[in-house]
C-alpha cells in the first residue's frame, strides 16, 4: 500500500473518531470519507435511498463491478478518550471502530484502483458510504432501493479483537416497539375509572418471558421499557417497551416475532388497552459464501499481520487490567484458521441483507486486544490510537488483495453467484 494513502488513510480516521456522530447524523464523517475519495479520483453521488449521508464513489467502466461497504456512525454515550481507565466524558464514541472500517474500506478501494490502472484491467470500484449500521437501518434501506444490484461482490471488514475471515452467520433481527394506550384515573380514589398501559406492558413482557420455553434454543428476545407517564398515584396512560427478537435463521426470527406480537395483543385484552407495534427494523441472517471466504483467506494468509510496539502492548496489558479482559496476557495474535463450517455469531449487522442479494464476504482485523468486546468504552480508545490503525491498514490491505484476484480470475465470482443462488 502506498505510503501516500496510509497517511490519507490516518487523517481520515483520526478525523472521524475526533467527530464522532451518531446514526442519520453522520454529515461531517462522510464528507471526510468522500473527500479523501474524490482526491483519488472518484466520482461521488450522494442522497442514495433517500439518505443524506450515503453516498457512492466511483472508479473505472465496465464489469466487474466489486462494492466496498463502508460504515461511519458512532454510538452515544461511550465518550472518546484515548486511554486505559474509563471516564465519564459522555458523548457519542466509536467503540465499534466504524472511524477505522470506513476508512480501510477507501484505503481497500483505492489500492485496487492504483493496481488495475497500472495493469489495465477492465472494472468498476465503487465504496458505498453506509450510514445508521449501528441502528440496523442503513444497508437494508439502500438494498430494497435496489443500490447494490449491479454489484458483482460486495467486500467489507469489522474491527474485532482477532485476525480472521468473518465465515459468521450475523444473526437475522426483528426489532420492534410495543405502545400501550389506556385511561388516565387517579389509583387511589377512582381506581376502577384507569386502564393500565403500564400493567400491559407489564403482561405482555411476563407472556414473553413463559413464552421462551417454547422457542428454539437461538432464538433471543431482549426487551427495554421505554416510557411511562406520570407518578405512582396515577393510573399510567401511556407505556412502550423495545424488543429485540433475533436467531440464526429469519423464518425462526419471524416465527418467534408473531408469537410476541400476539403476547402484546393478549396484554391488550387483559387490560382493557390498545396496542400498536410499530417495527423499527429488521434483516436477515448472513448468507455466507464459501468460494469467497476461501478466496480471502489465501490473501490474508500472504500478507503478515501487525506486530505491535513496546509501548502498544503496555496500553493493552493496563487497558486489560483496567476493563477486566480476560486474555491471559495474550493481547494479539496473527491468522487465525478458516472454520470448516459457518459459525453462528450472537450479534447483528444490515451487511446481512446485501448478503442475499449479492456475494458478500466480511473480514475481521485486530483494532483491539482480545478480549475486547464491541460497544465498550475500551474498543473506542483503541480505535483512536495506534492499535486501531494497524488493524485498519492490514484490513484495507487484506480487502484489495482479495478484490483483485475477483476482477482477474472471473470464474470466482462466477462460482459465488451459483453458490449463493443454490
Amino acid at each position: 500500500m502506498r505510503t501516500e494513502i496510509k497517511q490519507k488513510m490516518t487523517e481520515t480516521a483520526d478525523y472521524i473518531f475526533r467527530h464522532p456522530e451518531i446514526s442519520l447524523k453522520e454529515e461531517k464523517s462522510s464528507q471526510e470519507l468522500a473527500r479523501f475519495l474524490e482526491e483519488e479520483g472518484f466520482h461521488i453521488r450522494w442522497n442514495l435511498a433517500e439518505f443524506e449521508t450515503a453516498f457512492v464513489a466511483e472508479w473505472g467502466e465496465g464489469r466487474p463491478v466489486i462494492g466496498f461497504l463502508a460504515e461511519y456512525d458512532a454510538l452515544p454515550g461511550l465518550g472518546q478518550e484515548i486511554r486505559t481507565e474509563k471516564c465519564a466524558t459522555g458523548g457519542p464514541g466509536h467503540g465499534c471502530g466504524h472511524n477505522l472500517l470506513g476508512t480501510a474500506c477507501a484505503g481497500a478501494a483505492c489500492t485496487l484502483k492504483e493496481r488495475m490502472s497500472a495493469e489495465g484491467i477492465r472494472g468498476t470500484i465503487r465504496v458505498y458510504g453506509c450510514p445508521a449500521e449501528e441502528i440496523v437501518v442503513g444497508k437494508i434501506k439502500m438494498n430494497e432501493a435496489g443500490v447494490f444490484d449491479e454489484l458483482s461482490a460486495a467486500v467489507t471488514w469489522h474491527p474485532f479483537d482477532r485476525n480472521r475471515v468473518s465465515y459468521d452467520i450475523w444473526q437475522a433481527q426483528d426489532i420492534k416497539n410495543y405502545k400501550f394506550y389506556g385511561i388516565s384515573a387517579h389509583a387511589s380514589r377512582h381506581p376502577e375509572m384507569g386502564r393500565s398501559a403500564l400493567d400491559a406492558a407489564e403482561l405482555m413482557n411476563v407472556g414473553v418471558n413463559y413464552l421462551r420455553e417454547h422457542v428454539a434454543d437461538d432464538v433471543r428476545m431482549h426487551y427495554t421499557y421505554t416510557n411511562t407517564d406520570g407518578p405512582a398515584n396515577i393510573v399510567p396512560a401511556y407505556a412502550s417497551t423495545n424488543y429485540f427478537i433475533r436467531s440464526n435463521k429469519w423464518e425462526r426470527t419471524k416465527d418467534a416475532s408473531e408469537r410476541v406480537d400476539e403476547c402484546a395483543r393478549g396484554a391488550a385484552i387483559m387490560t382493557g388497552t390498545k396496542v400498536e407495534i410499530e417495527r423499527v427494523t429488521c434483516n436477515k441472517e448472513m448468507k455466507v459464501n464459501r468460494t469467497l471466504a476461501e478466496v480471502f483467506y489465501e490473501e490474508m494468509s500472504k500478507i503478515p499481520a501487525p506486530s505491535y510496539t513496546e509501548e502498544e502492548i503496555r496500553f493493552a496489558a493496563e487497558i486489560s487490567e483496567s476493563a477486566g479482559f480476560d486474555n491471559n496476557g495474550e493481547y494479539f495474535t496473527g491468522l487465525e484458521p478458516l472454520e470448516d463450517e459457518p459459525v453462528p455469531l450472537a450479534i447483528g449487522t444490515d451487511v446481512s441483507d446485501v448478503s442475499h442479494t449479492v456475494p458478500t464476504i466480511m473480514l475481521s482485523a485486530a483494532a483491539m486486544c482480545k478480549g475486547t468486546p464491541l460497544h465498550h468504552w475500551a474498543a473506542t480508545a483503541q480505535a483512536g490510537m495506534s492499535i486501531g490503525r494497524k488493524g485498519m491498514f492490514y484490513a484495507a490491505e487484506c480487502m484489495a488483495a482479495g478484490a483483485y484476484r475477483l476482477v482477474t480470475e472471473p470464474e470466482l465470482l462466477e462460482r459465488a453467484w451459483d453458490e449463493m443462488k443454490a
